[in-house]
């Protein structure tokens, strides 16, 4: 998936000349944490909740003892002084403003996000803002994909092949010491693992296996130091 097929279209824009009380308004009205700056159509900055947290009307300005003012120096001081006082969106926006293309993979623009440590990203095509990809653009496209219903039926011999196959692929996976049993949908888990998170991304694997309708764990703990083996509650399926 690219930005393109989660971004949302409708983008509430401010100018360099709104105010900060009109931009904070609108964060709040329509509950989102960051608003493009627009001017003559281009996207010229990004102003967010984080650009508004220091302020002197609630009492969060910074403040310094005297020698650490000597150390910052008058150029950072004066910086925090315009980003707690300024009345108008372009003097305390974010200039660099970090941005993708309708066509970036989803993964490049979580990569972005993490990296930047960013809530949201204006989507640019041509020079010209054609929407915003947020966090929560990301987990409504997680809903939606999860709503739509599996398509396609498997034998259960052919649930058991793909299992067996995702297991190899994966480069985590004890894949010589599991064993896998399929009837009915059901999978039935077995064999040994030497970690807690060796046995919960197992067990996610086959749940995200299509055509699996339950998961019957079997596993065996092994102790890697000692190679103590502590048995499943349930006793192995009977093959045959």
């Amino acid at each position: 998936m690219d930005a393109a097929e989660v971004m949302s279209r409708e983008v509430l824009t401010v100018t360099p000349e709104t105010s900060i009380i009109e931009a904070a308004r609108l964060m709040l009205q329509h509950r989102i944490s960051g608003l493009p700056v627009v001017e003559a159509g281009a996207v010229v900055g990004i102003v967010t909740e984080g650009d508004l947290l220091r302020r002197t009307e609630i009492g969060t300005a910074p403040r310094r003892s005297r020698w650490l003012e000597l150390l910052v120096g008058p150029a950072r001081l004066a910086r925090d002084y315009v980003q707690a006082n300024a009345r108008k969106v372009g003097e305390v926006m974010t200039r660099q403003v970090v941005s993708v293309t309708p066509h970036t993979p989803l993964a490049e623009v979580v990569q972005l996000m993490e990296k930047h440590r960013i809530k949201r990203l204006p989507v640019i095509d041509e020079g010209r803002l054609v929407g915003i990809v947020s966090r929560a653009d990301l987990v409504r496209a997680l809903v939606d994909m999860a709503a739509r219903p599996a398509s396609g039926s498997y034998s259960d011999e052919e649930i058991r092949e793909r299992i067996l196959a995702a297991i190899a692929a994966e480069p985590w996976a004890p894949r010589f010491e599991v064993a896998v049993w399929v009837k009915d949908g059901v999978v039935d888990l077995g064999g040994t693992y030497t970690s807690e998170h060796e046995r919960t991304a197992l067990k996610v694997l086959v749940e995200n296996t299509p055509g699996v309708k339950a998961v019957r764990d079997r596993l065996v703990w092994v102790e890697p130091l000692s190679g103590t083996v502590l048995p499943p509650e349930d006793s192995p399926p009977t093959l045959g």
